[in-house]
Protein backbone atom coordinates (compact mmCIF):
# COMPACT_ATOMS: atom_id res chain seq x y z
CA UNK A 1 0.00 0.00 0.00
CA UNK A 2 1.33 3.40 -0.69
CA UNK A 3 0.31 6.60 0.78
CA UNK A 4 0.62 10.63 0.41
CA UNK A 5 0.52 10.91 4.26
CA UNK A 6 3.39 11.16 6.67
CA UNK A 7 4.96 8.07 8.28
CA UNK A 8 3.42 9.22 11.66
CA UNK A 9 -0.24 9.09 10.12
CA UNK A 10 0.49 5.91 8.23
CA UNK A 11 2.12 4.32 11.52
CA UNK A 12 -1.22 5.16 12.75
CA UNK A 13 -3.33 4.06 10.78
CA UNK A 14 -1.35 0.61 10.53
CA UNK A 15 -1.88 0.39 14.14
CA UNK A 16 -5.58 1.01 14.03
CA UNK A 17 -6.51 -1.03 11.71
CA UNK A 18 -3.59 -3.66 12.33
CA UNK A 19 -2.03 -3.66 9.56
CA UNK A 20 0.01 -6.54 8.60
CA UNK A 21 1.69 -5.60 5.49
CA UNK A 22 3.82 -3.08 4.18
CA UNK A 23 2.67 0.84 4.24
CA UNK A 24 5.07 3.24 1.60
CA UNK A 25 4.89 6.76 2.64
CA UNK A 26 5.40 9.37 -0.16
CA UNK A 27 4.50 12.79 1.60
CA UNK A 28 6.48 14.06 -1.15
CA UNK A 29 3.79 12.73 -3.81
CA UNK A 30 6.68 11.79 -6.12
CA UNK A 31 5.78 8.10 -6.36
CA UNK A 32 2.16 8.99 -6.47
CA UNK A 33 3.13 11.44 -9.24
CA UNK A 34 4.72 8.95 -11.51
CA UNK A 35 1.84 6.25 -10.76
CA UNK A 36 -0.46 8.59 -11.86
CA UNK A 37 -2.53 8.79 -9.26
CA UNK A 38 -1.41 12.96 -7.96
CA UNK A 39 -1.60 15.39 -11.10
CA UNK A 40 -1.16 18.84 -11.08
CA UNK A 41 -4.51 19.60 -11.29
CA UNK A 42 -5.51 16.92 -8.60
CA UNK A 43 -3.52 16.74 -5.53
CA UNK A 44 -5.41 14.21 -3.80
CA UNK A 45 -4.58 10.70 -4.55
CA UNK A 46 -6.76 8.84 -6.83
CA UNK A 47 -7.46 5.20 -4.53
CA UNK A 48 -6.52 3.09 -7.34
CA UNK A 49 -5.18 -0.49 -6.79
CA UNK A 50 -2.14 -1.72 -9.30
CA UNK A 51 -0.98 -5.35 -9.94
CA UNK A 52 2.51 -5.71 -10.25
CA UNK A 53 4.06 -8.75 -11.20
CA UNK A 54 7.21 -10.85 -10.04
CA UNK A 55 9.29 -9.10 -13.22
CA UNK A 56 8.02 -5.69 -12.02
CA UNK A 57 5.52 -5.03 -14.75
CA UNK A 58 2.27 -3.43 -14.27
CA UNK A 59 -0.50 -6.57 -15.15
CA UNK A 60 -3.63 -4.71 -14.25
CA UNK A 61 -4.99 -1.28 -12.33
CA UNK A 62 -8.41 -1.48 -10.82
CA UNK A 63 -9.15 1.90 -11.11
CA UNK A 64 -12.51 1.64 -9.59
CA UNK A 65 -12.05 0.53 -6.24
CA UNK A 66 -14.68 0.53 -3.67
CA UNK A 67 -13.19 0.47 0.56
CA UNK A 68 -16.10 -1.48 1.16
CA UNK A 69 -15.39 -4.84 -0.70
CA UNK A 70 -11.48 -3.87 -2.13
CA UNK A 71 -10.38 -7.30 -0.23
CA UNK A 72 -12.97 -9.62 -2.45
CA UNK A 73 -11.73 -7.81 -5.45
CA UNK A 74 -8.08 -8.06 -4.37
CA UNK A 75 -8.45 -11.77 -4.07
CA UNK A 76 -10.54 -12.19 -7.16
CA UNK A 77 -7.98 -10.18 -9.32
CA UNK A 78 -5.53 -11.81 -8.20
CA UNK A 79 -7.02 -15.43 -8.59
CA UNK A 80 -7.91 -14.17 -12.50
CA UNK A 81 -3.97 -13.25 -13.24
CA UNK A 82 -3.34 -16.78 -11.79
CA UNK A 83 -1.24 -15.94 -8.82
CA UNK A 84 -1.41 -18.50 -6.09
CA UNK A 85 -2.84 -18.62 -2.57
CA UNK A 86 0.03 -18.56 0.13
CA UNK A 87 -0.31 -21.14 2.68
Amino acid sequence: MASVDTPEDNRAFAEKEHADFPLLSDPSKKVATAYGVVTPERQFAYRWTFYIGPDGKILAIDKEVKPQTAGEAVVAKLKELGVKEKH
